[in-house]
């Protein structure tokens, strides 16, 4: 049990208000403050904390009641914010916009920023994109303070405001809806963050430019938003400031003994990085530690599996976009088939089933699974209520877990196939996905989906226990 810092939630009427900016720029001022601050954000998104924790100098965490509960919201926050003073929440899409459910659409979705502002009591600004409204932005923002008076929305950071007179006739209108303005910030088109067909580019392939880039936001931000007003504003309800702190050691640390092999050492389990794959949770790490491995991090890029890998983790990112220097890493892609032809234990998620098919839109790639992927125009989004189909290095057969599918590209399966990975029923019809095998000497999970390892910590120590097992020296 432990108290936690106040918090102040950054949400908007929709989605293209520029809430990263502004949330980014807002950290950013808090720590030239002299403030410890814990980032979070809202739902699945892997690329908005990448943001965050450069202008907080700490981890950027997800807060997504919908991939790993309600109840662990609360001791999630409490960790993420140890020795913080304060915390910023980034919320998702607009206010309430959550998961589109099939059935009866409650008033506050699940996984919306409402939801959250609402288990963690905190006060929520509004960022509201200026550039289209006049004195109409009265009515809309009476609206979202009347919708659910649960939700406490303080205030808004007007934000693209176009001129002096501008600003004034916005001012006004907040003021009709009885809302405090935290700061109103000009219409700045160069400070828009670069993006593609996935939304923004990750700030870890950006490197120096990321960088820049923030400072940018903070300058911008720190001299147009009342910063130490939104200090006075921040709060926790009982919810958030008290109880049960989330740990890996509590999760799966009881298995750590376990996992060592007759040497006493730990398994070490490598982890892709770099530019082509920058999804991943800053709790995994911690899991996969706490159950006794040691994580080693390579970049596919560039680099080899490490001296004696016993497993590998490849989560998300952005293959597509340098699938050909990905392709040039010839020894490492002999060596990953290699390596899942030894039984190693390999789990893959999204960018990482690309990485292990046989070509990524004509570029060779690592040809553990018999499939081609293919970059397109359709965006396949959205959560899913998984079952695991067959007995994997990860699950049992008949697992139900919550995952999330986001991306651009397609496999198309060569010849036989193995049993899928997953099952699930998309508008009504069942749809099978991915591909997963225990077979003798072969302990490859790979799948579309992304799932949060905090909300399946089982799944963390079985490729941990399988990777003692396969050890190599």
């Amino acid at each position: 049990m432990t108290g936690s810092p106040p918090a102040i939630v950054i949400a908007a009427p929709s989605s293209g208000s520029g809430k990263t900016t502004i949330t980014t720029g807002l950290i950013g001022a808090l720590a030239r403050c002299g403030h410890q601050v814990a980032p979070f954000k809202v739902g699945p998104d892997y690329i908005d904390p990448g943001y965050h924790g450069i202008a907080a100098g700490r981890p950027g965490r997800n807060l997504d009641p919908v991939l790993v509960g309600e109840d662990r919201i609360g001791p999630l926050y409490r960790s993420g914010s140890a020795g913080c003073d304060i915390a910023v929440v980034e919320g998702v899409m607009g206010l309430f916009d959550g998961r589109i459910t099939e059935d009866h659409m409650p008033a506050i979705a699940p996984g919306s920023t409402a939801q959250v502002a609402n288990i963690l009591g905190a006060p929520v600004v509004l960022v509201v994109d200026a550039s289209g409204h006049s004195q109409s932005l009265a009515a809309i923002l009476h609206g979202f303070v009347s919708y659910d008076p649960g939700i406490d929305i303080r205030g808004v950071i007007l934000n693209r405001v176009g001129s002096p007179r501008h600003e004034y006739v916005l001012r006004q209108a907040c003021d009709r809806a009885g809302l405090q303005v935290f700061g109103a910030v000009p219409r700045n088109p160069e400070m828009a963050v670069p993006s593609r067909h996935l939304g923004l580019i990750p700030a870890a392939e950006r490197g120096p430019e990321a960088i820049a880039a923030i400072e940018a936001m903070t300058e911008l931000v720190g001299g147009a938003v009342d910063v130490e007003a939104l200090v006075a504003a921040a709060d926790i309800g009982p919810a958030g400031r008290s109880g049960p702190v989330w740990s890996a050691d509590d999760e799966v640390g009881e298995s750590t003994s376990k996992v060592r092999d007759g040497s006493g050492q730990r398994p070490v389990i490598a982890v892709a990085a770099g530019a082509a794959f920058t999804f991943g949770y800053a709790e995994h790490g911690e899991l996969l530690r706490a159950a006794g491995a040691e994580v080693v991090t390579f970049d596919p890029v560039v680099d080899l599996l490490p001296d004696g890998c016993a497993g590998v983790v490849i989560g998300g990112g952005f293959p597509e976009e340098h699938a050909a220097a990905l392709a040039s890493n010839r020894p490492l892609l002999t060596a990953l088939r290699a390596a899942a032809g030894s039984g190693i234990p390999i789990h893959a998620e999204c960018a990482g089933l690309l990485y292990l098919s046989r070509s990524l839109d004509n570029h060779a790639m690592a040809g553990v699974l018999p499939l081609h992927g293919t970059f397109g125009k359709r965006l396949t989004l959205g959560y899913r209520d998984a079952v695991a189909i067959t007995d994997s290095v990860l699950f049992d057969a008949g697992t139900r877990v919550r995952g999330h599918e986001f991306h651009r590209t397609t496999v198309t399966a060569v010849g036989d196939s193995t049993p899928s990975a997953w099952g699930w029923r998309r508008d009504g019809v069942a749809e099978t996905e991915g591909w997963a095998s225990s077979a003798p000497g072969s302990a490859v999970h790979a799948s579309y989906l992304h799932t949060h390892p905090a909300g399946n910590p089982g799944a963390v120590s079985r490729l941990v226990g399988a990777a003692r097992r396969m050890r190599v020296g």
